[in-house]
């Protein structure tokens, strides 16, 4: 197994190519459950769940269902249903075991059906992984390192946000700039900071 290959994923998945700050996916539930560090953790953990376990079903989908019967055209949809199956499978796992937390994440558990970071990277792994319909050598583990490692960097900058916002609350922040508006002006300001990492030959 090429070593070098899964730390360059690791690598780009947590700071170079991450998913928020520089190909600016999933941004709703980064904005949305970001105020608090104990959601974001919640959330950020749902998303690494979800994004591994999607990639894992997808990635069997393509290889043994879409290519076979060449409808690789319908390889959207098939993943949008595998996504939206799983995060009902969290949403009802965090009602029954913590109503608080279910209530916490609102209307932003839902929204990781329509989370953009969780689709592209199931697409990001077939066309990474897949020549001319074939899996190259290592496709499968590859896949999940890249979903498992993406979800990893969403959180990362998911809780990176949230212990900035917090401190916000304690700080004497012009009544312009307060909610949203200073929110995106941090977003933009780490994103800036993450664009340092692009430099980093691997």
């Amino acid at each position: 197994m090429d070593l070098s290959r899964f730390i360059t994923i690791i690598v780009g998945m947590v700071f170079i190519n991450n998913f928020v700050l520089s190909k600016f996916l999933g941004l709703c539930p980064f904005f949305g459950v970001s105020r608090r560090a104990k959601p974001a953790l919640s959330m950020g953990l749902a998303v690494i769940f979800v994004m591994t376990a999607s990639s894992m079903i997808t990635w069997l989908v393509y290889r043994f269902i879409l290519i076979p019967f060449d409808i690789i055209y319908l390889r959207t949809i098939f993943f949008i249903l595998v996504i939206a199956a799983f995060v009902q499978f969290i949403e009802m796992f965090i009602l029954k075991k913590s109503p608080v937390l279910y209530r916490a994440l609102g209307i932003y558990l839902p929204l990781i059906t329509t989370n953009c970071a969780v689709l592209g990277v199931t697409v990001l792994n077939i066309d990474s992984f897949f020549i001319n319909g074939k899996p190259a050598a290592g496709s499968f583990l590859f896949s999940l390192a890249q979903a498992f490692f993406a979800g990893v960097g969403f959180a990362f900058v998911l809780l990176l946000m949230s212990g900035i916002r917090e401190r916000l609350d304690y700080t004497d922040v012009p009544q312009a700039f307060k909610g949203v508006s200073i929110a995106f002006i941090i977003a933009a300001l780490m994103s800036l900071a993450f664009m340092g990492f692009a430099g980093f030959k691997l």
